[in-house]
């Protein structure tokens, strides 16, 4: 009997592996231990940046006194590259802004009050010049830009389009896109664009390709320091078609949006 006992001892000690007995509950791994380091996970998306803005006043809201603007909000120039090569830039008046003839009030060209936004339209000022896109039927062509400081020869005008120089006159150069519309740019150092376009073969350009430095010229006399900056476009008009002077003030707006956000 003792030897059955001890036979029955020893298969139950059979059933037993080395790592522990067959039907038992593994060991369980040990807890992780207070303060250890979680797995690492990706860094979220940082947020998009706010997009640069600046003051401006709607299109067609002149100087007080200085004439009845468009209102026309249409992008006549849509793309198109500012038309000059940095910023800031200020889009006001020079005969109704300081040291202008028709100043608000005691001050030269390079008072601060110039260099200052908001940003105001003038396309339409009062002139007596023919502009059928005007309420009064005239008015100025175009729009003045300051450049960032009160210095001329300094500050670069630069091309609104890929195109062709069709023409460089006292005190205007005009620029002809490949879309079709016109550029006029008056008052850069003239002397400086005729020597960066000598030859009808020079005066092919690319957008934003530079064009001349902002300067005062005026056919022989001088304006303030200033880019004047006007777009003709086709417009047709019932069954006529014409390329007119068109408002300015909208396609500079978007155009200095780009250039401020980096994407001109």
């Amino acid at each position: 009997m003792r030897r059955l006992a001890v036979a029955a001892a020893l298969l139950g000690l059979s059933a037993c592996a080395p790592g522990g007995c067959s039907g038992t509950v593994p060991p369980t791994s040990p807890a992780e231990p207070e303060g250890a380091a979680s797995t690492p996970q990706p860094p979220a998306e940082p947020p998009a940046p706010e997009p640069v803005t600046w003051p401006h006043e709607p299109p067609g809201v002149l100087y007080p006194g200085s004439g009845s603007g468009a209102t026309d909000p249409t992008l006549w120039a849509a793309g198109m590259r500012f038309p000059l090569e940095a910023a800031p830039a200020w889009a006001n008046s020079q005969v109704y802004g300081y040291g202008g003839w028709q100043a608000p009030g005691p001050g030269g060209q390079c008072d601060p009050r110039n260099y200052a936004y908001p940003w105001r339209d003038n396309f339409c000022e009062t002139r007596s010049w023919s502009n059928s896109k005007c309420p009064a039927g005239r008015g100025h062509q175009g729009q003045d830009i300051r450049p960032a400081t009160c210095q001329k020869k300094v500050h670069w005008a630069v091309a609104a389009e890929a195109g062709r120089i069709s023409s460089i006159g006292s005190y205007i150069l005009t620029l002809l896109g490949d879309s079709g519309r016109i550029y006029r740019y008056l008052h850069l150092d003239m002397a400086e664009v005729n020597a960066l376009f000598p030859t009808p073969a020079s005066r092919t350009v690319t957008r934003g390709q530079r064009l001349g430095r902002v300067s005062d010229d005026f056919g022989g006399n001088a304006t303030t320091i200033h880019l004047h900056f006007e777009i003709k476009a086709p417009v047709t008009d019932g069954e006529t078609a014409a390329v007119i002077f068109v408002p300015t003030y909208t396609s500079l707006v978007d155009s200095y949006s780009r250039l401020l956000n980096a994407a001109a």
